[in-house]
Order: structure tokens, then sequence, then C-alpha cells
């Protein structure tokens, strides 16, 4: 058995904490190991605030006042996509965006891979910045859904 489910969230801050809570939610419900849960949540959190803060510039008539947060869990791995319609990440083959190590912001995409076992960082087809990334799920004893 596999559970996904996908959201269309506006642009705001408030949008955030929504996410998180239904991924929350979601992990406890099928029986994820809490830690697992948490790391994924906080990754989570990272994807959308910049979705949220970069998505696209909507005063300006650039991209779009919404983002898309996708969340897969089949069998031992769960993966999460955010997906905005701004500007994207400029390519560059082999380096990832980065923070300076004094910057005040700009620290989410480190922090996602740290948290996950796999990430991918890149363009939607539409130009705008996707976050994709997986963990190996654990289970809790007692887990009423585990998906083996």
């Amino acid at each position: 058995m596999s559970i996904w489910w996908s959201l269309h969230l506006r642009r705001e801050a408030a949008s955030v904490p929504l996410a998180r809570r239904l991924l929350l939610g979601t992990m406890e419900t099928a029986g994820v190991d809490p830690d697992v849960s948490y790391d994924l949540s906080v990754a989570l959190t990272e994807a959308c605030a910049n979705a949220v803060e970069h998505g696209g510039t909507v005063d300006r008539g650039e991209g779009s006042q919404a983002y898309r947060v996708t969340a897969y869990l089949d069998g031992e791995t769960c993966r999460i996509e955010v997906a905005d319609s701004g500007p994207g990440f400029a390519p560059s083959p082999g380096r990832r965006p980065t923070a300076a190590p004094d910057a005040e912001n700009g620290r989410g995409l480190r922090l996602i891979e740290e948290l996950a076992d796999h990430v991918h960082i890149g363009r939607t087809g539409r130009g705008g910045a996707l976050v994709s990334f997986d963990k190996i799920i654990k289970w809790r004893p007692d887990a009423p859904l585990a998906l083996t």
C-alpha cells in the first residue's frame, strides 16, 4: 500500500505550518518513527519557506500566488516535493545554492540535505523551483499502516 497527498497553497507564511501539521499527522497515523517524522517536517518547513519567500514576486506580476507540496509514502521511503512557479534556481551543474557562513538566512537547502537521504534541487517544467527529497522510513513497532 502507498499513501500520497498534494496541496496547493497560497504563498503566505501561514501556509507553512499547515503543510507541516498535515505531514506530521499523516506520519503519526501511519506509524512512522517520530524522529523520522520530525526530520521530514523540518525539511518540509524549510522547502515551503523558500517557496513562500522566493516563489515569485506577485506584486510585479512574476510567478504565482501559489506553490505545491506533494508527499508520497511508499514502502520504506517517503518523498516530498515542493514546487513553485517563481524564477527557479539558476542552472549551475554540480553546484547548489549556498549561503555565506555569516549570512542571516539561506541555510535552508543545506539543512534539507542534512535531514534527508537524497535531495534533488532543480526546476519545474515551467521554470519554477523544485525541491524534492527522500528519506528511508523507520516504523514504530505498533505501526498500524506499516507499508512494507
